[in-house]
Parts: C-alpha cells; structure tokens; sequence
C-alpha cells in the first residue's frame, strides 16, 4: 500500500452569535481535516488543530511540505513517516504550526491502520479500559459586555449545563482578576455546592494575578484552574501549585515528547491536557501519555474542533490506563464545548450524538466501535462548508 495524497480541508461558518475568551473574540468557526488517500482505496481522516488563518497556513504545510515527504510511502509505516517528516522540519518547526500539520497527518495514518485491521485505534493500541467515559461540558465564553450582565448570564448558563447532565462545568475568564472573580462567584452560584467546576483563563495573567484569583478558587472548590499564565513559565507554574489548593491544568500549547519532559521534570502541573491534533499526532500523544504517567500525573486530554477530534480523543480516552488503579479509580473526562458547533454535530455520516448520550446516560459517552477512529465524514457537508484557500 501506498499513499498517494494528502488532501487539507479547512471547513468554516460564521457563528450565531460572537464569543471570546481571554485573548480574543471570534465570530467565525473554523476546522481543518487532513485526508489521506492510498492506492489500495482506503482513506484516513485526521484533524490539525488551529482556527481561522492559522487552519489555512496548516493548509500549506500539508500539502507543501509534509506531502512531498510521504508520497509513495507505506501508510502502515507510520513511526517511520512521523520520525521522517519531523526530522525534515526539525529546523524549522520543533512546536508550533508545523507540529499541529504533522498532527492531522499522522492521525489520519492511524486511522488507515484500524481500517485496514478491521480494528477501532484503542484496539491498536491495547484494548480499552472502558467502555464509556464521563463528559464535561464547558461554555460560559466571554462576551463584550459589562460584566455584572456577564455575570448573570454565567450563573444561568452553568445550571443549564449542569442540568443537560455533564458531570462537571468549565469557564473561561480574562477581563481581569477582580472581575474574573466576580464571574467565577457567578459560575458556583448556578451550579450550587458540590458540582465540579473549572476555569481556564488561556494563559491571562501574571503570577501574582493567578495568585490572586487561585485563592478565591480554593474559597469556592473550582477542581482546576487551567492555564493560568503563560505556557512558557515553567517557574510560575511550579510555584502556583506549590501555593494553591485548586489543581493547576495545562499543557495544550505544548508539542512534543521533549517540552513535555520539561513541564513534567517541572512539577508545574497536577493535571497534564495534552492536545492530540497539536502536539504530534496519535504517534506523539501516546509518547508524552507514557511520560506523564511516569510522573504520575494524571491526564485529561484538551479536546477542540470537529467530530474527528472528538472521536479520536474518545479512542484515546479508552485506552488510557488507570492512574494510579484500584477499585474506583481517578478517571479521564471528554471536554466538551456546549457552543454552536456543526463541525462536530453535522459533519458525520452517522453523529456521535454527544449531549443526548450525556442526557440518557448520566454524563456518560460510549466509545465508537468502528475500524480507525470509528467515524466517516459527509463529503457533501465538507464541500458545502470548504474556504477556499
């Protein structure tokens, strides 16, 4: 078997409404697919992570650089293609948009290999430790108006998620710390006691502001505070969890096994997100699993985009083992964004259904069963929603 193609796909819509969080707002939703084609006839499909123009530079780096690289090659041989195309680009992109294009890429070979073993991915990768896995939704997006306004919409927005079933809730702040506050009060206020909630404020503050706002998380039981400064701030880190009792997240804006043995050498982290359509790819994500896992640093991967994303995480998320094990062991969650989103609720041939399964099924989502990822996109949908390049 050979490949033959590699074709980019970057989906985009405009948004019912703008959203935001604390480095933007944003009115267009957008998603780049990476299909991979074989003389043999079976395709794959991966995801790069990145929006807007980012998705359309991605677009070049798959089809100009990494498609020159593999054009011939045995898709099966997929340790052998990452560790090609990474080494070819090694001095040009060690992070950054050209790992999140060899992303999608090696997703999409992972997915040819199920489909040519007639295997879902966790079976490829050593069966599943569960069949379901608890869902979190997140929303409560910034928006650009006054914040005792925001606030309100906050409170409701939260019990409405909490009461579509998800097991837990997530936010996002970044007007500021005292404000952040004020919303985050917001947010406890509409999901009550007891529920779990989060806050990412996607790297907002310094430390003495994380400082800040992490000690009224502790006086509110948030159960993490992700990104709280910025990713490059490996000091800031091991210091904020040294100092607070919220769990301190991130990792998403990390790429590779090698700054990931950074951050867990670190000690920075309680809880590791890394993003599978970012960091490398399938191939890469089971590398930095491995590592964190040595640090005993639980995982719950960052998940952002279309259903190919969520479904290749769903597959992860099943065949991560148990950290530490017992009788009722710590579990993963899938993050799920409750916002308008049709590349991940229209864009499959058959949908996941995500927020109905989490109604009926108490926060829970089954693993697809299908070869590969499990799942097949509409070509009619993509080409209805494809920006031209």
């Amino acid at each position: 078997m050979k490949i033959t193609r590699i074709i980019s796909h970057v989906l985009q819509y405009e948004m019912p409404e703008q959203l935001g969080y604390s480095q933007q707002y944003y009115d267009r939703r957008t998603a780049h697919l990476v299909e991979v084609e074989t003389d043999e006839g079976i395709t794959g499909w991966g995801e790069c992570f990145g929006p807007g123009n980012i998705a359309l530079a991605n677009k070049g780096i798959v089809e100009k650089v990494i498609q020159p690289m593999v054009l011939g090659m045995d898709p099966m041989d997929r340790d052998v293609i990452w560790h090609k195309v990474y080494n070819l680009m090694r001095d040009h992109g060690q992070k950054g948009m050209p790992m999140q294009s060899l992303s999608g890429v090696d997703i999409a070979l992972w997915d040819i290999a199920g489909k040519v073993a007639g295997l879902p991915l966790h079976k490829m990768i050593g069966g599943a430790h569960r069949t379901s896995v608890p869902c979190y939704g997140y929303g409560m997006m910034l928006r650009d108006e006054p914040v005792d306004a925001l606030a309100a919409r906050f409170t409701d927005e939260a019990a409405a998620i909490r009461d579509m079933g998800f097991v837990a809730t997530k936010m996002k702040t970044g007007f500021g710390p005292k404000p952040d506050v004020a919303l985050c009060t917001a947010v406890r206020k509409g999901v009550g006691d007891g529920y779990p909630f989060m806050v990412d404020a996607n790297h907002a503050y310094t430390t003495s502001d994380a400082f800040y706002v992490g000690r009224a998380l502790d006086e509110l039981d948030a159960y993490w505070f992700e990104e709280p400064i910025a990713p490059e701030d490996h000091a800031g880190y091991a210091e904020l969890r040294r100092g607070l009792s919220v769990n301190i997240s991130g990792g998403e804006a990390e790429f590779g096994r090698w700054g990931w043995r950074a951050i867990l050498e670190n000690r920075g982290l309680d809880i590791a997100q890394p993003e599978v359509c970012a960091l490398g790819g399938i191939s890469e994500y089971l590398r930095v699993l491995a590592l964190c896992h040595a640090h005993f640093t639980p995982v719950v991967n960052h998940v952002w985009g279309s259903a190919i994303a969520v479904a290749a995480n769903l597959q992860l998320l099943a065949a991560m083992p148990p950290l530490p094990g017992g009788l009722h062991p710590w579990e993963p969650m899938l993050e799920f964004d409750t916002t308008d989103n049709k590349f991940r609720d229209d864009l499959l041939t058959q949908p996941l259904n995500i927020q109905a399964q989490v109604k009926a099924n108490a926060g829970r989502v089954t693993i697809p069963d299908g070869p590969g990822i499990g799942v097949e996109p509409d070509r009619d949908f993509i080409a209805h929603y494809a920006l031209a390049a």
